[in-house]
């Protein structure tokens, strides 16, 4: 998110009570860079510690490699075809009960602390509180600048806020998730750790020893259920992807697993089986005694807890952050030691002598690639047609999406009215240009506005028709005052997607600092069409309007504000200003003294003021306004 994760659980067991369980998730986090999984570059002391501890699941595999998506198939035990929330924004459907839920009807206090917004349940992932007493999302402030308590925590902020809330709740059963995002890009951990994914890794461990160490200390870790696994892993350039989100291979979606059992049951254990991350949620209701819901994809994993699960464990993976960029979905079957990934131009990988998946072995008429089509073709047969609401996510979120390296949907317009997914782009075709968007808008969150755009520009010449390169550059030169430069890319824009109301507002936006305000109008207005409900839209074509001496049509607009939002103060003000132009100074004074009521301090109000009592000859009055007015410009 571009997304991955960690999950470790804790309970403490007691006769005929069910076990404390903590739930904690590192995001990003791939199996082969975790040092008990036989990497070397990277100490991962706590993670071991509790594959020491407990059960190392060697071959665990998440069906999505994208954050909100993978855990809520963790905490569903459902794949994401079937729970439906495969896109930022998307609500957790209301008939699709969650680990909280089910443990709080078992007599469960539940509570959640979150490392990133993506997994905010108000915006990016709506419904994910549901069951929780608590979940500890992040503060909606405009006065945050900082990307530390704005997008992201740090892996040590995140423990101590769930262990402050231990403090205050010691009764219990409880059961706690903890999300670690610092693995996601970009990779900034606090000194003294290395500016590197490694570096990242090694911070999160470090947060994860020290919550380890607290429950030791409130000797909760012995008869702890503990699962630790990752939500999905991270290109890293593998097959061309640099981050996560686009590909279904092995890079992302296989992930590390540990289970510690209480009172350290089956420690030391290894399970090469393949497994799945949605066969947790059907592991702790079974260890909790909780009653399970009636559709389940995943399998309880506690066959492995004394002896190896003979059943074969399919691993399916799907992504629809494609289609983000107008491009084919992907899915694919991981079974028999073989892989098949669904697409444009298939993939089958014999995975035994290819465990890098680089020899493509497609067929259509190979045995597996018939046997896998009809797994696929099933999962399709039994998945739930959509009928809740779709994801609509305000503009701040999804400026809070690319501050986090990420596109929505809106960004690239539908690309779902083709015939067949299949008639689109193979993403293997086009992974070099999300590797640069993803770089432009990291770049431009961090400020380094020259980097964004040689990204942009880069990606222009690599494919002159891509819109998202056009929006995105058009947006960054808006605010940087290169207007024209921003009309000619926002310009382009629109004729390829003519539904998008951003890139039209925009457009509207740069002629209007051009003083082309015939085209500023325009544009706003066919923006409006499309979505009527825009504040600022309203706000700047009754400002265009204004400025064209159409007095009567700027009121109108301005006045259409305040029926949107009846309280805007730049509306009311607006309004205020255009009675003036038309002589109405009574009728603007009547609406700017109502408003000194609840906003003195804004020396426009006063000004306004002044000018529309001195046009009716009260001198006095104006003096006092234009006085007022001194007063506040002064502090």
């Amino acid at each position: 998110m571009k997304p991955g994760c960690l999950i470790f659980m804790c309970g403490v067991a007691m006769a005929g009570s069910p076990p404390d369980i903590f739930l904690v998730t590192i995001d990003t986090l791939r199996a082969d860079h975790v040092h008990c999984y036989g990497y070397q570059h990277v100490e991962t002391s706590a993670l071991d510690g509790l594959a020491r501890d407990g059960i190392r699941f060697s071959n665990a595999f998440t069906p999505s490699p994208i954050t909100t998506t993978s855990h809520v198939s963790i905490l569903t035990g459902l794949l994401p075809s079937t729970h439906g929330v495969t896109d930022f924004g998307v609500p957790l459907p209301p008939d699709r009960p969650a680990a909280a839920q089910l443990l709080k009807a078992r007599g469960y206090r539940t509570a959640a602390f979150i490392g990133s917004v993506v997994l905010d349940s108000r915006a990016l992932a709506p419904g994910l509180d549901r069951g929780f007493d608590f979940y500890d999302n992040f503060p909606k402030s405009s006065k945050i600048q900082s990307r530390w308590g704005r997008l992201e925590r740090r892996g040590m902020d995140v423990v101590r806020h769930a262990e402050s809330w231990l403090d205050a709740h010691p009764a219990g059963p409880h059961f706690i998730w903890l999300h670690l995002y610092d693995p996601h890009d970009p990779y900034e951990p606090p000194p003294p750790f290395p500016q590197t994914y490694d570096g990242e890794i090694a911070y999160a461990d470090r947060s994860l020893a020290h919550f380890i160490s607290d429950l030791k200390r409130r000797a909760l870790y012995r008869n702890a259920l503990i699962v630790v696994v990752g939500d999905h892993g991270e290109g890293l350039g593998e097959h061309g992807e640099d981050t996560h989100g686009i590909f279904l291979y092995d890079s992302t979606l296989h992930v590390p697993l540990i289970l510690k059992l209480p009172a350290g049951r089956a420690a030391g254990r290894v399970i090469d089986a393949q497994v799945r991350t949605m066969d947790i949620l059907p592991t702790l209701l079974e260890m909790a005694a909780a009653s399970a819901p009636e559709r389940l994809d995943g399998e309880s994993l506690k066959p492995f807890f004394s002896s190896a699960d003979p059943s074969i464990r399919i691993a399916f993976g799907e992504t629809d952050y494609p289609l983000s960029f107008g491009w084919a979905l992907l899915r694919s079957v991981r079974a028999h030691g073989f892989k098949f990934i669904e697409a444009p131009r298939p993939e089958l990988y014999d995975l035994q002598p290819d465990p890098a998946e680089s020899a493509n072995r497609y067929e259509p008429w190979n045995e597996q690639v018939k046997r896998f089509r009809t797994l696929l073709a099933e999962i399709r047969a039994r998945t739930p047609i959509a009928t809740g609401p779709a994801n609509t996510v305000s503009a701040e979120t999804i400026a809070e999406l690319k501050a986090l390296g990420y596109l929505g949907r809106a960004d690239v317009g539908s690309a779902t009215n083709v015939p067949a997914p299949s008639l689109l782009p193979d993403p293997k075709d086009r992974i070099e240009e999300q590797n640069l968007l993803h770089q432009a808008m990291l770049a431009s969150e961090a400020g380094r506005k020259s980097n964004a755009r040689q990204a942009l520009q880069k990606l222009l010449r690599l494919n002159p028709d891509s819109y998202a390169a056009l929006r995105q550059l058009g947006e960054m030169e808006l605010l940087g005052s290169e207007y024209t430069a921003a009309v000619q890319h926002l310009e382009r824009a629109r004729r390829m997607r003519p539904e998008d109301a951003d890139a039209a507002f925009n457009a509207g936006s740069a002629f209007e600092k051009l003083g082309d305000l015939d085209r500023a109008r325009d544009a706003i207005e066919s923006s409006l069409k499309l979505r009527p409900g825009n504040l600022a839209a309203r706000l700047l074509l009754g400002q265009v309007y204004l400025e064209l001496k159409q007095i009567p049509a700027a009121e109108d607009q301005f006045r259409a504000a305040l029926l949107i939002q009846p309280e805007s103060i730049p509306a009311k003000l607006w309004l205020a200003r255009a009675r003036i132009a038309r002589g109405g100074f009574e009728e603007a004074i009547h609406g700017l003294l109502d408003l000194s009521q609840t906003d003195r301090r804004d020396p426009a109000l006063w000004e306004l003021l002044s000018t529309a009592y001195r046009a009716i000859g009260k001198t006095a009055e104006a003096r006092q306004a234009e006085a007022t007015r001194l007063l506040y410009d002064k502090h």
